[in-house]
């Protein structure tokens, strides 16, 4: 059982190392727009609620007035910057495609948007967090993920790909020196690290694999391990405020979609004669009705990992903007009765995130076997 577990972590390494490229850092930028319509309505009733609770107040002390829907989406949304803590951040490299040619500089040139930075190329200004094309009137053009008119293609590396590469590095750290230990200690029983790991690693084969695919589960468990354990992981260090936590990685919907992608290709792959034919050849369909039948079960095989993608999503998300939103009341009201009653359900939505963070791992995983389980079931006769 043990050399089962160890082969399987060897691949489990593999298929983590691959994930790292699996998503496109261009995406980003269209996931963090995607987030920001998201979350709009949320953010804008928290800013309209407490509006008039502090026009007066600021208007007496000439103050900026606090925007909790600035800070809320800041949060949720990607950066060219990677928060340390506070007020600390370090810069990212801009990688910039463009039809002239390639330029690649710090995005500390921005001067977190205060400033305009000429390249080689093009002159760039950094406007919420996206680079624009500066033209020769100072009219402003967008980067695109695609060649666009703008002639440029935004591939940065942005807060959300590092914060990804440090969570699969910690993983394969983890899981290479668990593997090694399986190997060193044959016919031992676990201890360490590997004691902690090991009930994890069965649970995902036993109450997740086995039950949803059958006797053909061990093909499939490298890759049930990977999306249990990234998922978690990043959902853990998402709610950390600090280094190396302060991303919303599972919160961007460009990484959900590829995890989606990846199931629904995993799926189809290894669909058999009896899943296809169930599809395009019901037997206990009319024929006549096949057309629309054929219409049905594809837009199902599309709706599945599309609906895995939007949970996890929408999961993550929400729990950012509770929390945010609930400390944004102290900063919003500057009330001493405030901050005490803030700060408790804080706390209990924090602890409450931790479960969510296992239970959304947990729902995607076995989804996943669910969905492999349904294509590679056996006809019965």
């Amino acid at each position: 059982m043990k050399s089962k577990i160890f082969t399987q972590l060897q691949i489990f390494c593999v298929f983590l190392a691959l994930i790292a490229f699996s998503v496109p850092a261009f995406s980003q930028e269209n996931a963090a727009e995607t987030a920001k319509h998201a979350t709009d309505t949320v953010a804008t009733g928290v800013a309209h609620a407490t509006e008039e609770a502090v026009a007066t107040e600021g208007g007496e002390h000439g103050e900026k007035k606090f925007e909790p829907s600035e800070v809320i989406l800041e949060h949720i949304a990607d950066s060219h910057y990677f928060h340390i803590g506070g007020e600390t951040a370090f810069p990212l490299p801009i990688i910039l495609y463009t039809d002239k040619g390639l330029e690649i500089f710090s995005s500390a040139h921005f001067e977190h948007g205060h400033a305009d930075y000429t390249g080689k190329y093009y002159t760039y200004r950094l406007v919420n967090d996206k680079i624009n094309v500066v033209g020769t009137g100072n009219e402003l053009r967008p980067s695109s993920t695609v060649f666009k008119s703008t002639g440029v293609t935004d591939l940065s590396i942005t807060r959300n790909v590092v914060s990804m590469w440090m969570s699969i590095l910690f993983l394969l750290i983890i899981f290479l020196a668990v593997s090694s230990a399986y190997k060193k200690n044959v016919g031992k029983a676990p201890k360490g690290l590997q004691s902690f790991m090991e009930p994890i690693i069965l649970f995902v084969r036993d109450d997740i694999a086995r039950p949803n695919i059958g006797y053909k589960y061990q093909k499939f468990m490298p890759l049930l391990l990977t999306i249990f354990f990234f998922i978690w992981i990043n959902n853990l260090i998402g709610l950390v405020p600090f280094f190396p936590g302060g991303s919303n990685l599972t919160g961007n919907i460009a990484v959900t979609l590829v995890l989606s992608v990846i199931t629904l290709i995993i799926v189809n792959l290894n669909g058999n004669k009896h899943y296809w034919g169930h599809i395009f050849v019901p037997a206990s369909v009319p024929k006549w009705i096949w057309p629309l039948w054929w219409v049905i079960e594809l837009v199902g095989i599309i709706s599945r990992p599309f609906a895995l993608m939007i949970r996890l999503f929408a999961n993550i998300t929400a729990g950012h903007i509770i929390v945010l939103s609930l400390i944004a009341l102290i900063f919003v009201f500057k009330s001493l009765y405030i901050a005490p009653v803030s700060v408790a359900f804080v706390v209990f939505m924090d602890v409450l995130e931790l479960l969510v963070a296992a239970l959304q791992a947990f729902v995607f995983t076995l989804l996943t076997a669910l969905f492999i389980g349904s294509a590679t079931e056996e006809a019965h006769h």
